[in-house]
């Protein structure tokens, strides 16, 4: 299936900032964070099609996937 992956912030460094991937069926967002070598607890906000999602969200078709580090502030 076809999706575009979205990431924000640090997790651009040495990535990407939008792509287009193309991931097995029944992928779900863990597969995906795995495949992107990006450490779990770096991955701490998870939206699929402006929605939140999880680690256990199942990906589909054309699904647009955006992934934030932990937020920080002062």
């Amino acid at each position: 299936m076809k999706l575009r992956v979205k990431l924000f912030a640090t997790l651009r460094n040495g990535r990407f900032d939008i792509k287009e991937m193309e991931l097995p069926d029944e992928c779900k967002v863990l597969d995906l964070i795995k495949l992107l070598k990006i450490d779990q607890k770096d991955a701490a906000i998870i939206f699929i099609n402006g929605i939140h999602g999880d680690f256990d969200s199942l990906l589909k078709e054309n699904d647009e996937v955006s992934i934030f580090p932990p937020v920080g502030g002062g």
